[in-house]
């Protein structure tokens, strides 16, 4: 009886079921005891980090929350999905785990037996919608098996699917068929791709221009993102008035107060990704293994920046035109009266460069520049149709980024009502 408690507090540890489930891939393919013993504990380890972030990521959103809706009157959110799955783990990790297991066992059967034969391997991304899932099927009150099972067949057929819709522009991007795109904003990509097509010209390419050097610092993730919610904070604390800011700084110095706190989510932020790096370092492998030995010939799908090397200046390009659209969307919503969704500069450097990409191998700088702002609409506006659902369960503060994340949360949202 003991054992059988034992064994159901392990299972309710997030951290642990994580750790079991590399683990399990570890020893189903005859790793090394000491190959086993670090990928198990470092994925454990990563998970407990990721938690550690969320800390600063929950203290500083909610701070320019307050700031924010002083300043102009209306709700401000930023996205990111790393902060979601940080504050929501605590109440379904374990089934997000549950779900992230199955589906990569899903993703295989699919690829198997399907002509999908694609692998998803960008872990984080198979993590964050996986949490997604969860959390929405819980607040329509799904729990338990049926949650999972739930789960695990949407984010499976996803991880099969996303990258095969995207896969006819990888080829003209790489010139080659050995990987795909592996990343939930495929259809950002895709309707980049499909403007550069419609509107580009494949006779100027992004890489015939020359990007100043003074702004290669916003390739740095961390600076980049420092910067700019330093400006965000900084302009919604004027307009709400420093002594406002020192109301809800402890007597700290306003302008000292929005300096930290915007370093605090930088270094928050930054903490979360090395937890997800450390996590997914380790979980991927074990989860590559099986794949390679049940789907031989199935194309990895991996993370966006895989693409980055094939055009770099369209990754600076692509997340200034994404940004630009970001902040004329904000415009629109707070005209509009409805929620703000503060452009986040993880997702619009990352998918917007991504975007930009894709538009530029099929539409040049013209197919680049017009891909890349289109596709910061939808990360605008899908976030703010998204939040109401995630709401539901306290998840006010944050919401999901990527462009699939919304389109898949919302059709599973609106069936379940």
């Amino acid at each position: 009886m003991e054992f059988f408690k034992l064994a159901l507090n392990i299972l309710k540890e997030p951290a642990i079921m994580v750790g079991l489930i590399s683990f399990i891939g570890l020893v189903s393919q005859k790793a090394h005891v000491s190959d086993i013993l670090k990928g198990t504990i470092k994925t454990t380890m990563g998970f407990l980090i990721l938690g550690a972030g969320a800390t600063f990521l929950i203290g500083s959103l909610d701070k320019f929350s307050l700031i924010f809706t002083e300043a102009f009157g209306i709700h401000g959110v930023v996205p990111n999905n790393e902060a979601i799955v940080a504050i929501a783990q605590n109440a379904l990790g374990t089934e997000m785990a549950l779900i992230m297991f199955f589906s990569f066992v899903i993703n295989i059967i699919v690829a198997r037996f399907t002509p999908l034969k694609f692998i998803f391997l960008t872990g984080h991304h198979m993590m964050f919608m996986s949490m997604m899932c969860a959390a929405i099927l819980s607040a329509a009150h799904i729990s338990g098996y049926k949650l999972v099972i739930i789960g695990s067949l949407i984010v499976g057929i996803s991880m099969a699917f996303f990258p095969a819709i995207g896969h006819r522009y990888m080829k003209k991007i790489t010139g080659s068929d050995s990987i795909a795109i592996g990343h939930f904003s495929t259809l950002s990509y895709v309707l980049s791709g499909w403007l550069g097509e419609k509107f580009g010209d494949v006779s100027r390419s992004t890489e015939d221009i020359k990007v100043p050097k003074g702004l290669m610092f916003l390739r740095d993730t961390p600076v980049a993102i420092a910067i700019t919610m330093w400006l965000f904070f900084f302009g919604a604390g004027i307009i709400a008035s420093p002594s406002y800011v020192e109301s809800i700084s402890a007597g700290q110095n306003w302008f000292v107060f929005i300096l930290l706190q915007s370093l605090t989510f930088a270094g928050g932020v930054y903490v979360v990704l090395q937890g997800v790096k450390m996590l997914i370092s380790e979980i991927v492998p074990a989860f590559k293994g099986i794949s390679d030995k049940l789907v031989p010939g199935a194309k990895p799908a991996l993370d966006c920046p895989v693409v980055f090397p094939y055009a770099p200046n369209a990754v600076l390009i692509g997340f200034i035109c994404s940004f630009t659209g970001g902040l004329i969307s904000m415009a629109i919503q707070y005209v509009m009266g409805w929620t703000m969704i503060v452009p986040g500069v993880v997702p619009h450097f990352f998918i917007g460069a991504a975007a930009a990409v894709f538009g530029n191998a099929t539409g040049g700088l013209r197919g680049a520049v017009i891909g890349s702002f289109a596709q910061s609409f939808l990360i605008s506006f899908l976030p703010m149709i998204l939040l109401p659902m995630l709401g539901s369960i306290g998840l006010q503060s944050t919401t999901f980024s990527d462009t699939d994340f919304g389109v898949i949360g919302l059709l599973l949202g609106w069936s379940l009502r």
